[in-house]
């Protein structure tokens, strides 16, 4: 407080002038103070401004120099490494080119070798061609003699008979002709036989077909199925009150029920293998059930037809996409379902078709055709199968006409109604059908026949071979399609072993009646055994 007195007394004694000459003065010198500290601030932040500069300029030189280092030293690393890969390129060249070097050094012995070989085949032929030469002088001498001797002979004939030369003529020609004579006859002998032998064989064909096709009081094995009943209490339940239930599952199924004293079977008979599916199918579910009376036969045997109708459905489909047909009406792919439940000597057509097809289609890429075309003739060939119980005619021209109204081609067409001779072939693609169907049909095991002749065939084929002398046993293989022989080596040798193989072949084809081929081996064995002791 006494300061601000003090202050403000000293300031009321000094004039107004000096008072402003004392603050402008004191103004100048802050001034001049505030530009010397300023000049001092600016002067340091300027050096150390440069200092950072010449920092960062020194840390870029290192850092570039660190980084021009890392730069040569990769260099220098991917030059040694491309160097090392031309050396081993190199070397892999040097080798190649000396096995090169080799293999025509060697392709040169060979050519000089076969030069020798040629040179020395040359002056052979040409030693050759001088003794044919000769040879054929000396034949061509030959046969001036012979023809001299012939006609001092034929005159010296001449003279002793006494007919001219017109009569010996004739009598030899006379002669002659009888000759021929007797030998046509035996020709033709020989092939009445064997055209009755090829007739019979058809006719049984034709027979089987028929018998396939038209189910009366005789039934073969591919128009029956059997159906397993657990007692013979069913059978009565079967039949029904005075053969109520029986009728009615006839009448609803279309098929024959056979209930005889067979125990523990019930037998149903049809034509049609759908009708014969559905029915045996219905009764199974009918004796699983329990419940057998005609309002359940009915319905039972209704949603069982809708079952098979899919099914059949499905295995058309599905055989199509097996066989790798495409573009298939859907009337075509339900008829090829039905062949499913169709067989030709226990052979399932629907997969005896899937087969040809696949045959077909190998056989046409092997002749350079169209494997898709064939492949097609091939699964729709037997297609007529389906339906050949309910329309007139062979199954070939009853498929060609199905297939004709679904627009398939000619090829098609033909292979269809011509794969067993029924038509004149217009395609390749119908003798490749013929050759697929023969090979899918002919195959062990492809076919089967009724166990009673099938063991015939074989006893047959067995005793045929174990009638010869010398031979010890006989087996047949291969479901009768061929037949081992086994020789006495002491009895026989190779020679007789050979001739032994070719009569028993002969007696096979004349007596006895087979698909495809019987093959005949004959086997001859020396055993020599000693003993040490």
């Amino acid at each position: 407080m006494d300061t601000c007195v003090i202050g403000s007394a000293v300031l009321a004694t000094i004039s107004t002038p000096v008072l402003i000459i004392a603050i402008l003065v004191s103004l100048g010198v802050g001034a001049g103070v505030a530009f010397f500290i300023l000049k001092q601030i600016a002067g340091n932040a300027i050096s150390q401004a440069k200092e950072q500069a010449q920092r960062i300029v020194d840390d870029a030189r290192n850092e570039a120099e660190v980084h021009r280092q890392q730069i040569e030293l990769e260099a220098k690393n991917q030059l040694i490494s491309r160097r090392e890969e031309f050396e081993k390129e190199a070397e892999q060249t040097r080798t190649e080119l000396k096995d090169a070097e080799k293999r025509v050094a060697k392709r040169e012995d060979n050519l000089d070798r076969k030069l020798d070989v040629l040179t020395t085949k040359e002056k052979h032929l040409e030693q050759y061609e001088s003794q044919v030469k000769q040879r054929e002088a000396a034949v061509a001498e030959t046969e001036e003699q012979i023809a001299g001797v012939l006609k001092q002979q034929q005159e010296q004939l001449l003279r002793i008979s006494g007919l001219s030369e017109a009569e010996a003529k004739d009598v030899v020609l006379g002669h002659i002709e009888r000759e021929v004579q007797h030998e046509a006859g035996q020709i033709i002998q020989r092939e009445i036989a064997k055209a009755e032998e090829e007739a019979r064989e058809q006719s049984r064909k034709i027979t089987v077909q028929a018998i396939q096709r038209f189910a009366a009081e005789h039934t073969a094995t591919a128009t029956v199925s059997t159906v397993a009943i657990p007692s013979d209490d069913m059978k009565g339940r079967v039949i029904g009150r005075e053969g109520r239930n029986i009728r009615a599952f006839e009448q609803a199924t279309g098929v024959d029920v056979i209930v005889d004293d067979t125990p523990g079977v019930v037998v149903v008979s049809c034509f049609d293998p759908i009708r014969r599916a559905v029915a045996a199918e219905s009764l199974q579910k009918l004796i699983d059930d329990g419940r057998i009376h005609p309002s359940r036969i009915e319905e039972l045997v209704e949603q069982t037809r809708e079952e098979i109708q899919e099914r059949v459905i499905r295995f058309g489909k599905e055989s199509a996409i097996e066989a790798s047909i495409q573009g298939l009406h859907p009337k075509v792919s339900e008829m090829m379902g039905r062949l499913h439940y169709r067989t030709s000597f226990g052979q399932n057509i629907l997969r005896h078709s899937v087969e040809v097809a696949y045959l077909c289609q190998v056989i046409a890429d092997e002749l350079g055709l169209d494997g898709t075309i064939a492949r097609r003739c091939g699964f729709l060939h037997d297609i007529g199968k389906a339906m050949d119980h309910e329309a007139e005619g062979g199954h070939p021209a009853i498929g060609m006409e199905f297939c004709k109204r679904f627009k398939e081609t000619e090829a098609v067409l033909n292979a269809i109604g011509g794969h067993h001779g029924d038509i004149e072939s217009t395609t390749p693609y119908t003798p490749i059908v013929m050759a697929a169907d023969a090979i899918s049909g002919a195959r062990p095991g492809a076919r089967r026949e009724t166990l009673e002749r099938y063991i015939k065939r074989l006893e047959q084929l067995e005793g045929i071979a174990t009638s010869f002398d010398g031979v010890q046993q006989a087996y047949a293989i291969q479901a009768g399609r061929e037949v081992r022989v086994i020789v006495d080596s002491k009895k026989m040798d190779d020679p007789n072993s050979a001739k032994v193989a070719r009569d028993i072949a002969k007696r096979v084809e004349e007596e006895m009646t087979y698909p495809g081929e019987v093959r005949v081996t004959v086997l001859r064995e020396v055993r020599n055994v000693e003993y040490a002791r």
